[in-house]
C-alpha cells in the first residue's frame, strides 16, 4: 500500500509565533487608536489617546525582547528558497523591526518634547527634558504619522505576501507561523 504521508510544517517555536501575533496587534490597535481618536470628544478621545499611549508603552518593552529571543533562542528558519525571495523577506523583516523601534522612538519624543507626561493607564511618567520648539514638535509629529502609515503598508505588504504563499504558491509559509496542528486543508496542500 503506497499512501502519501503528509510532511510536519517546520514552524516557528511558540513563544517566537506569541511575540509575533502580540507585536503585530499592537501595531495594529496603534494605527487604528492614532487614525479614529480625532473623530471623537472626551471621553471617548481621551480614552483612545491613553490606549494608543499605553500600548506604545507595552510595545517599547515587548518589541526589544523579542527581538533579543528571536536573535538568540529563537527557531532559525530559512526564509525562503530563491536568492531573491529570501533577500525580499528579510529585507521587509528587518525594515519592520527599524520602523518600529523607530516610530517609539518618535511618539516618545514627540510627547515628551511637547511637555506632555506619558500615561501608562493611570499612571504618569513626566518628560526627563525640556519642552521642545513648535517647529520641532511638529517634526517629530508629522514624522511619527507618516512612519505609522509606513509600518502599516509594509505591514499590508507582508500579510498580503503570506496569503499569496498560502492561497496561490500553496506552501507552508504562513503555516510556520501559526500554532496549529499539522494536518492538511483544502489550501495548505
Amino acid at each position: 500500500m503506497n499512501q502519501k504521508t503528509p510532511f510536519a510544517v517546520v514552524r516557528y517555536d511558540k513563544l517566537t509565533i506569541l511575540f509575533h501575533w502580540v507585536c503585530a496587534f499592537i501595531v495594529i490597535l496603534q494605527f487604528v487608536s492614532a487614525n479614529i481618536w480625532g473623530l471623537f470628544r472626551n471621553p471617548p478621545h481621551h480614552h483612545l489617546v491613553v490606549l494608543h499611549l499605553t500600548a506604545g508603552m507595552v510595545l517599547s518593552v515587548l518589541f526589544p525582547i523579542r527581538m533579543i529571543w528571536r536573535m538568540g533562542w529563537g527557531r532559525h528558519i530559512r526564509a525562503a528558497d530563491r536568492w531573491l525571495d529570501c533577500v525580499m523577506a528579510r529585507g521587509v523583516e528587518y525594515s519592520l523591526y527599524g520602523l518600529v523601534i523607530l516610530e517609539m522612538a518618535l511618539g516618545y519624543l514627540w510627547r515628551w518634547g511637547n511637555g506632555q507626561p506619558m500615561s501608562f493607564l493611570t499612571l504618569q511618567i513626566r518628560p526627563p527634558f525640556e519642552k521642545f520648539s513648535a517647529s520641532t514638535i511638529y517634526l517629530l509629529h508629522r514624522l511619527h504619522q507618516c512612519n505609522g502609515w509606513l509600518i502599516t503598508a509594509l505591514a499590508m505588504g507582508h500579510a498580503l505576501a503570506a496569503c499569496f504563499h498560502y492561497f496561490i504558491l500553496r506552501d507552508h509559509v504562513l503555516q510556520r507561523m501559526l500554532m496549529t496542528e499539522d494536518r492538511a486543508d483544502e489550501y495548505g496542500k
